[in-house]
């Protein structure tokens, strides 16, 4: 019974996967081979085209911003992590968790609130022209430069999440030794700290490359007439052509695909830990005194910086439309943007419509996913378990511009896995979007809780008696909890925030509040947008708390934490 079980999860899992997965992404490739209805090279030829610079040119500016991004974000993620870890000062946990901030917002909420204090009409410009009295901004966030320090502002809590995991965790017996040998702190830190965050960095920079790779609303509100590939995208889209916009999304997924192989092959799964027994004594990296000061002054200036943009979000959430033209600041401050979003059904219709896309989404990714990480982690061993692995997330690296287009192409007429209806144009393509994009997280998670689950457990509670369910309730479910939690947390973050697949597949009447925020914008509703902002993290801020209560009582045992 148990093996006819597990084959029919098997099935029930390789068809969801090609159909929802592999079936969208295949004729997003057919499509790209089509020109004027035969098969045909002839987009792929035009990408590559020299005398037509401009798609080189954004897959250029892409690769590039992503890589800068990688580097910056490992290197402020990796200094925040070594002095929450390693240093002993006041307010060290509310400072941590200010640290982790820029996780609750979403990505657009996030550009824009940068746009709106380092942007050329932003309060720092302006703030410097009115006090050196220029004619215009000395200083401003744009271009290039500006999209990275989006990015890197975005991005580095993956280098600090991974890198302080790490920290907590190196073997105080290395660092003795070390110092009784007369090793110096850098290189002690070169040495011996370095190696054991290798893994770490290698995983956050995954990360980052292919979240930079995937973004749209940082080039598109900084970047000027620099081209990035996910802005080609869109508008090949709006132009019409779903067969090169097919082509420029297959080649923007090669190349998120290549670095993501590359990044995760790079290092074995625990190899950094290969030829160490029982649980390490964690240890502090002594530095001298200047060095302590010099390294915590940075890091609260970071932090600074980090909290601007979300409290000039607050402040512009209260200001009175029409307030905030030549101004630093807003002149007149009201309850009016927030009055208006509770009462005014319409208004509050996308808040509602995000918070039942990232319900469908979450049940949906923890329906998948468990499941997955169950059969890729304990159903299979060796080199098995890690392609597997790879594949069933593979969909994590591929952007999410890229993921619409496939959708679109792939369900834009009845298919009996649709229950016989067209998904384009309808609500439901949404939250299968988002689905596709984001269980990995939950499976990853999973397995992640699972490797650690050591099996001589479940193999005592079977020659003691114990039924499945018993089992599962008491030795499975206790020790994948945290794993499930963190995936699906993240999961509904990035669901409630999601904006690059929701701007090509909306219709008005399922329109999420991402978009809604950008609505406000172009409409010069700045109150209104922020309002929105604000809610909306908010929402993230409480759903965080809410995870980490659910998940403490037995993260605890395992050195699991959300905001730590």
């Amino acid at each position: 019974m148990k093996r006819l079980a597990a084959h029919g999860l098997t099935v029930g899992l390789a068809a969801a996967f090609a159909a929802y997965v592999l079936f969208p992404l295949g004729m997003m490739m057919a499509a790209s081979l089509r020109s004027g209805g035969e098969f045909s090279f002839a987009h792929y030829r035009f990408l590559f085209d020299t005398g037509n610079a401009g798609n080189l040119e954004a897959v250029v500016n892409s690769v590039v911003v992503s890589l800068w991004s990688v580097v910056l974000s490992g290197l402020l993620g990796l200094l925040l992590a070594f002095v929450f870890t390693q240093f002993d000062f006041p307010w060290k946990s509310p400072l941590s968790r200010l640290a982790v901030l820029p996780v609750a917002l979403p990505p657009l909420v996030g550009v824009i609130a940068f746009l709106f204090v380092f942007g050329e009409t932003g309060i720092i410009p302006r703030g410097l022209q009115m006090i050196l009295g220029t004619s215009g901004a000395p200083l401003s966030v744009n271009g290039i430069s500006g999209v990275v320090l989006v990015h890197v502002y975005s991005f580095h809590v993956y280098s600090f999440l991974f890198c302080s995991a790490a920290l907590r965790n190196i073997d105080s017996a290395q660092l003795e030794a070390a110092a009784g040998l007369g090793s110096g702190p850098w290189r002690t830190f070169g040495r011996i700290v370095l190696p054991e965050l290798r893994p770490a960095l290698i995983g956050a920079s995954a990360l980052t490359f292919m979240a930079s790779m995937a973004s749209f609303t940082a080039p598109l509100l900084f970047a000027g007439d620099k081209r990035f590939i996910t802005l080609q995208i869109y508008q090949t889209k709006l132009n019409g052509d779903l067969d090169l916009a097919a082509a420029q999304s297959i080649l923007l997924t090669l190349v998120s695909v290549f670095f993501y192989g590359l990044l995760t092959s790079a290092f074995p799964s625990g190899a950094a830990r290969a030829g160490r027994k029982g649980t390490a004594r964690p240890g502090l990296l002594r530095v001298s005194g200047g060095t302590r000061r010099i390294l915590l002054a940075i890091a609260i200036f970071v932090l600074s910086l980090e909290i601007l943009p979300v409290a000039v979000i607050l402040l512009l959430s209260f200001a009175r439309e029409g307030s905030w033209t030549t101004q630093l600041v807003p002149s007149a401050y009201v309850a009016d943007n927030y009055i208006a979003l509770l009462r005014d059904p319409k208004m509050f219709e996308p808040v509602m419509n995000s918070l039942l896309l990232a319900g469908l989404t979450l049940a949906a990714a923890l329906a998948f996913g468990i499941p997955a990480a169950f059969f890729a982690t304990k159903g299979r061993r060796g080199k098995g378990r890690r392609v597997i692995q790879m594949v069933l997330t593979l969909p994590y690296a591929v952007p999410g511009t890229a993921i619409a287009v496939a959708l679109i192409l792939a369900f834009n007429s009845p298919l009996w896995t649709t229950g016989g209806s067209v998904l384009v144009g309808t609500f439901w393509i949404l939250p299968l979007a988002y689905v596709v994009r984001e269980y990995p997280l939950v499976l990853r998670s999973t397995a992640a809780s699972l490797e650690l689950l050591d099996d001589s457990l479940l193999e005592a509670a079977d020659g003691l008696g114990a039924s499945a369910w018993r089992k599962f309730r008491t030795v499975t479910f206790p020790a994948v909890l945290p794993g499930v939690v963190a995936g699906g947390v993240l999961v509904v973050i990035a669901a409630l925030g999601e904006f690059v697949s929701s701007v090509l597949l909306y219709t008005y009447a399922s329109r999420p509040v991402s978009v809604e925020i950008l609505a406000q914008l172009r409409l010069f509703n700045i109150g209104a947008a922020a309002a929105y902002a604000v809610l909306l993290m908010v929402i993230i801020l409480a759903l965080l708390r809410v995870a980490e209560r659910i998940s403490s009582p037995l993260a605890s045992d395992r050195g699991f934490s959300y905001l730590s």
